[in-house]
């Protein structure tokens, strides 16, 4: 029997599945344990968040195959893991529609001021004059998706439904990939200059680190918002602050922040308190998580896993 440490909570159908046909050491709840104390019996991992170092890496003799439980490997050492023998895995797809979906409940919520006219209710009585709820439609505005794989993809889709106009900006794709879902392919700084609301949806690379920063912010158009389901490393978050405190952004909704791997008890967004910044809704990276797809992705993990000891993968 293979001992499986899962990092974070998982669905429980495919938690149960486990349980069933491996020993379970977990890293949540009432029976988690710390991984540096049980490296040396672990064969296999199933990561969420939690970051996979090289020390982790070389304290599991018997370690085969890290499993990600989400899109990308950048929170795991892979050429390390990959020196050892390791096997890294992902999952792509399985929570594409919940992310995508999860960029337009932060847009609506910020063009609508939904968080704000809720908020109104609950400090308060019923507001007699509601100006300051005034919200803006989504229908007739220019949306631009930096990186077009399947979660951009989708987006694009619902976008088109809310009836905006989509730009693109891939560099490894040219009009023709486009065109069947009636967008526009162009340059990233043609795509800033030209949307509404810019969405992005890249990998983190050396390249896209920061590749929303000071410079390209004031490329935007004035009163863009920014959606950031992604990676946090893709934004400068104190050049993000400033142009919220000086109005150049209209609005920014992210659900990743550099504040996600840190320890301070209170969460701040470019050295501010999240409170503190204007127009600024933040999800604590949740956009893949309906019950939908936690499933989806767990099972295309655990798969993931089983094909690496059964010498089928």
């Amino acid at each position: 029997m293979i001992t499986i440490y899962v990092s974070e909570p998982i669905h429980p159908a495919v938690l149960n599945e486990i349980a069933a046909k491996a020993e379970l050491l977990v890293g949540f709840g009432p029976n988690a344990v710390a991984y540096d104390n049980i490296a040396d019996r672990v064969d296999a991992v199933m990561l969420r968040s939690e970051k996979f170092p090289a020390a982790r890496i070389n304290a599991s003799p018997r370690l085969k195959v890290i499993a990600r439980h989400g899109v990308g490997v950048d929170t795991v050492d892979v050429e390390t893991a990959t020196q050892q023998g390791i096997v890294v895995t992902y999952c792509p797809g399985g929570n594409s529609n919940a992310v995508a979906e999860h960029v337009f409940a932060m847009l609506l919520s910020l063009f609508r001021k939904i968080n704000a006219g809720h908020e109104n209710l609950v400090t308060g009585p019923w507001p007699k004059a509601k100006q300051h709820l005034v919200g803006e439609e989504l229908s007739g505005r220019t949306m631009g998706i930096v990186g077009f794989g399947e979660i951009g993809k989708i987006a694009c889709r619902i976008a088109k439904g809310f009836g905006m106009d989509v730009l693109v900006s891939d560099p490894f794709l040219n009009p023709e990939n486009i065109a069947p879902y009636q967008a526009k392919l162009v340059g990233f700084d043609e795509l800033l200059k030209q949307a509404d609301v810019v969405s992005l949806h890249a990998p983190l690379t050396t390249s896209t680190k920061h590749l929303i920063n000071s410079k390209t912010l004031a490329t935007m158009r004035p009163n863009a918002y920014l959606v950031n389901t992604a990676r946090s490393g893709l934004v400068d978050e104190e050049a993000v602050v400033t142009a919220l405190a000086n109005g150049q952004l209209g609005g920014a909704a992210l659900d990743v922040i550099d504040a996600e791997q840190g320890t301070s008890p209170s969460v701040t967004f470019g050295g501010r308190a999240i409170a503190d910044v204007p127009n600024l809704l933040v999800t604590p990276h949740v956009a893949g998580q309906t019950i939908q797809a936690l499933l989806n992705v767990g099972t295309s993990a655990w798969q993931d896993i089983q094909a690496i000891f059964s010498g089928s993968a």
